[in-house]
Order: C-alpha cells, then sequence, then structure tokens
C-alpha cells in the first residue's frame, strides 16, 4: 500500500478523533474480497438496462471499494447511523489525485441520489447512473493504484 502523506494521515486522524472510523488491524483479505466483489458488480453493469437498478448497483461497487480501502489501510466505519458519509469522507482523505479525487468527492453526491431514491421515492436517471459507473470505475483504478491488495 501505498503510505499516506501527512495531510491525508492527519484527514483521516481527525476522523478517528470525530468518531466516524475507528482503527483495526490491517485486513488484506477483506480488502481483496471487497475489490473482488466492486470488479464483479461492474463487470455486471453491462447487462443491465434499467437505470435505477444499475445505478445501485454502481453505487455498490464504490461503497465495496471504499470499505477495501479501509481495510487496506486499517479502519473500519463505526456502527451506527452515518457509516456510508464516513466512508465518503474517509474517500475524499485518502484519494487526493486525479480520477480518484473527482471520484470520492462524486460519492457524497451518489450516496444522496441513493438516499433519495431509497427513503424518498426519487427515482435517480440515466445522468446519475452514467455518473456512479464513471465514479466507481474511477474508485477502482484509484484503489488499485495505491496498492489495494486484489
Amino acid at each position: 500500500m501505498t503510505p499516506l502523506s501527512d495531510e491525508q494521515q492527519s484527514a483521516v486522524h481527525a476522523l478517528v478523533t470525530a468518531r466516524r472510523i475507528e482503527a483495526v488491524p490491517v485486513d488484506d483479505r477483506r480488502a481483496a474480497a471487497f475489490i473482488g466483489q466492486a470488479r464483479d458488480r461492474l463487470e455486471e453493469l453491462g447487462r443491465m438496462r434499467n437505470p435505477a437498478i444499475k445505478f445501485g448497483v454502481a453505487y455498490d461497487a464504490a461503497h465495496d471499494v471504499g470499505e477495501a480501502l479501509l481495510a487496506a489501510y486499517g479502519y473500519r466505519t463505526r456502527s451506527g447511523a452515518g457509516q456510508h458519509e464516513a466512508l465518503g469522507r474517509f474517500l475524499k482523505a485518502v484519494l487526493v489525485t486525479p480520477p480518484g479525487d473527482r471520484a470520492a468527492n462524486q460519492f457524497d453526491r451518489l450516496r444522496r441520489a441513493r438516499n433519495r431514491d431509497h427513503y424518498g421515492a426519487q427515482p435517480v436517471g440515466v445522468a446519475d447512473t452514467a455518473r456512479a459507473e464513471r465514479a466507481a470505475a474511477d474508485l477502482l483504478a484509484a484503489a488499485l493504484d495505491l496498492g489495494v491488495p486484489s
């Protein structure tokens, strides 16, 4: 794994201090399993037609990449509400170069769109789905560039 810079470590430490994430032993098997899930989900997208379903699968792939990064660096989100938001903050802290930084910034928008779809009955559209697919693929590429086990 590419070591975190001082700035990245500071941002991650702030998440720990705020009790959004917690330190755990590095778990390369867990990281690799999440990378595998993300790849599988991204491969399935080409077979799907319904934008809302594709969005959900792409979002899940992006989330899997976040979980892989957490495991690879020795963190996990804390139990309870706000886990997806905390994961998004971790992505922003760790992915600081293109295209990963843009995809990390996009994750929170995707999370809010997912919440509107799941809890507010406001379906996502084709443009949201395309953004989710691009973000998930870019997150995966960025994680692999950092050396996340696969």
